[in-house]
Parts: C-alpha cells; sequence; structure tokens
C-alpha cells in the first residue's frame, strides 16, 4: 500500500464515511503510476466498498469522483487493473462506461465468462485490443 500512496495524486485519495458513526465506508485513489503499457496514464486504483454498504452506489461515487481527478489533472489516458473474480467491481465499472482492453491472448475468453456472470453483452470486437491502441503492446 506505501508503495500506492507514494504516487497518488494531491487531492487524489477518496473516502466515503458514515457521518454517524464515522465508519469508513469505501475508499477509492487517482494515482499516477506508469508502466510499459500506460507509460502517460493516470489509474483508477483501490476501489473498495465495505460489503455492508454496498449497493448504494458508493463504488460509482468513488470511481466517478477519481476519473474526474484524473481528468483534471490533464489525464487523456486512464486505466485501472482488477481480478475476474472482482465481478460487483467489473459491474460498476462497466456500468460507468469502462471498457475491457484486451492485451493478452486469454482476455478474450476470461471477459466472455465474466460478461456471462455479469448478464452483460459480450462484445470484443468493440474493445480496445494491443493491436488497436498505437503503443500498448510489449514486445
Amino acid at each position: 500500500m506505501e508503495y500506492w500512496l507514494n504516487h497518488v495524486l494531491p487531492r487524489g485519495f477518496f473516502v466515503i464515511q458514515e457521518e454517524q458513526s464515522n465508519i469508513v465506508t469505501g475508499a477509492c485513489l487517482a494515482a499516477h503510476l506508469p508502466t510499459p503499457r500506460h507509460p502517460f496514464a493516470g489509474i483508477l486504483g483501490w476501489l473498495a466498498v465495505d460489503p455492508a454498504y454496498r449497493g448504494n452506489g458508493f463504488g460509482q461515487t468513488l470511481s466517478a469522483a477519481v476519473t474526474r481527478r484524473l481528468i483534471e489533472a490533464g489525464y487523456e489516458r486512464i486505466y485501472l487493473n482488477t481480478d475476474d473474480h472482482r465481478l460487483p467491481a467489473i459491474k460498476t465499472y462497466l456500468n460507468l462506461g469502462w471498457v475491457p482492453f484486451l492485451y493478452q491472448e486469454d482476455m478474450a475468453k476470461r471477459w466472455e465468462l465474466v460478461c456471462r456472470k455479469l448478464d452483460w453483452e459480450y462484445s470484443p470486437w468493440e474493445w480496445p485490443s494491443s493491436e488497436s491502441v498505437p503503443g500498448t503492446s510489449l514486445e
């Protein structure tokens, strides 16, 4: 986590806290985290919502706030990483307009399974891939 905190943008750490109890119910951050695949991009990272508070739109609110902060910071490319089993988070991202980036051979099949589990349209021909986005292939 310290690695991430060293890369978070100023005013880029967002928290939702229940007013009466002071319980943190969700958090997310906007960071500059260059990678070979994304050398000049901002990242939406560490979206987390307490399971007791899911279903209230907190994930969408946090993701939208982070995306806005990254755009305000001048990023024209924004990415995020997640795991296949994080279905609630993936559904949040898809509902906000995020699309998968197919950069590994097995990703089309993995996304087909994710989409089936989420009852989401599987449309890989509309999604970017390493072949369709200049400067994203890793030789």
